[in-house]
């Protein structure tokens, strides 16, 4: 019998990881605030109550000793789930991801696995400070041996999320942390039914004027810029990449062979990043298909701006339909 449930994001997670400790108990979730708070952004709410200090714990403000403790909890065969509490406070765990969950399967040739899920909320549009409002996926993407995973939407955050934590390769899983409790991405999920496979991309929308490709909280702003775009007669496909890291760009190459145009948004840096990626490997692969060269619509090549100016810093919908219209004058 199935379970209809129209859920946020938010709540999408929370039960996500609710099934997943119901379903296995070496399920732990470790981070600061997780417990008896439910995590600053209620994500992990009401997991402590109903499993116990035990297995949802509440850590030290201490980045490198909460992934150093999950690396151990690893080797020992329990299956960690680590929440970030914003994206600017990863850095001082950065040693642990890079020289140690992604490199000890590796370097065991298999023997010791790492299921290990690292929650990162990420992006702007909470007029937060400092170290709150960042897009390092980037960073984590270039580092072999992790899965790097970003959600968009309710469905993909309840099913992707027990993927991760099923998976026993290391998965950072990216969140928008500004779409987590929007009524207007309620979805109707059956949390009892058979799940789709998230680590792939996905056509959202589909298209014959150009291609937008987007990830995390920029699907939603691909989505409304082809709703405009639409009443000007420009018909937008659009593809959320959902994984990261592998990248999974056989949709993205079907789609640009079709449209002979292609748009990548972001809002992380452009320098050295998942968009520069995505152009380097359509022009590799998609040359003679092209009707304009690949253009990219991110956030600027500084630090993350205060909040005032923040809605000048994050792509919108008419930077991406400014870039629709270059690339048709190409």
């Amino acid at each position: 019998m199935s379970d209809l449930q129209k859920l946020t994001i938010g709540k999408a997670l929370n039960l996500g990881l609710r099934r997943a400790m119901e379903e296995d108990p070496k399920v732990l979730i470790m981070g600061e605030d997780v417990g008896k708070l439910g995590g600053v952004f209620r994500i992990t709410d009401g997991l402590q109550k109903d499993f116990g200090e035990q297995r949802v714990l509440d850590t030290p403000l201490a980045e490198s000793g909460i992934i150093g403790t999950a690396v151990g909890l690893a080797v020992r065969g329990f299956r960690p789930v680590c929440e970030i509490q914003f994206e600017g406070f990863i850095f001082p765990g950065f040693d642990q991801i890079s020289s140690q969950l992604a490199k000890l399967h590796y370097r065991t040739q298999g023997k010791v696995k790492m299921p290990v899920v690292i929650r990162v909320p990420f992006g702007g549009g909470i007029g937060a400070v400092e170290h709150h409002s960042e897009s390092p996926e980037s960073l984590f993407a270039h580092i072999p041996g992790l899965k790097v995973v970003s959600i968009s939407n309710a469905v993909d955050a309840y099913w992707g999320i027990q993927q991760a934590i099923k998976s026993d390769d290391p998965v950072l899983f990216f969140e928008p942390k500004r779409l987590y409790h929007s009524g207007a991405l309620r979805a109707e999920i059956d949390v009892t039914g058979t799940p789709a496979q998230v680590f792939s991309s996905q056509v959202v929308r589909e298209g014959t004027t150009a291609t937008v490709v987007a990830y995390g909280p920029s699907v939603k702003v691909a989505l409304d810029a082809a709703a405009a775009a639409e009443d000007e007669g420009k018909s937008l496909e659009v593809i959320d990449l959902r994984t990261l890291s592998p990248l999974d760009l056989g949709p993205v190459f079907e789609s640009v062979r079709k449209t002979g145009r292609l748009i990548a948004l972001s809002e992380a840096p452009s320098e050295s990043s998942l968009t520069s990626e995505i152009a380097a490997r359509v022009q590799q692969e998609c040359f003679y298909s092209l009707e304009a060269p690949v253009l990219r619509v991110t956030g600027f090549d500084t630090p993350y701006p205060p909040a005032k100016l923040e809605e000048h810093y994050l792509p919108d919908l008419d930077r991406v339909l400014h870039a629709v219209d270059r690339s048709l004058a190409w």
